[in-house]
């Protein structure tokens, strides 16, 4: 049998990508993949399992669940991709964008909780110094 033409079941996918069968049935119950179905037993195609990595990247990089809903979507519909990478180029710029922003904060709260440290410090090795 040929890679692309390789099976999972839900525990064997789990598995591999590292997570739970009820996270793959989240994201089945969200519309993001769509398994085929033996009986009851749910049957995953290299298809579905190349939109699971893809659906974690995008939560490993903070992406929304209808950000990701959206890219997906944009890959069905355009196989050219040219639509899906131009989106894609459009979240990444807007997700580093709130990032940075994110850590000018960050060190900002750093440095004004680093001077209150000092501060506090100072105080305290005064009180200790006339006690």
């Amino acid at each position: 049998m040929a890679a692309q033409d390789r099976l999972y079941t839900v525990t064997q996918l789990g598995a591999e990508l590292g997570v739970t069968a009820r996270t793959l049935r989240f994201y089945e119950d969200k519309g993001l993949i769509a398994p085929k179905r033996a009986g009851t037993t749910r049957i995953y195609t290299q298809r579905d399992r190349a939109r699971m990595i893809l659906i974690l990247r995008g939560k490993r990089l903070g992406f929304s669940l209808r950000e990701i809903k959206e890219y997906l979507e944009l890959y069905d519909a355009d196989p050219s991709m040219s639509q899906q990478n131009r989106a894609l180029l459009k979240a990444v710029r807007a997700r580093m964008k709130l990032l940075e922003d994110q850590r000018v904060a960050l060190e900002q709260t750093l440095t004004e909780l680093k001077a209150i440290e000092t501060q506090v410090e100072t105080i305290l090795g005064q009180k200790l110094a006339t006690a």
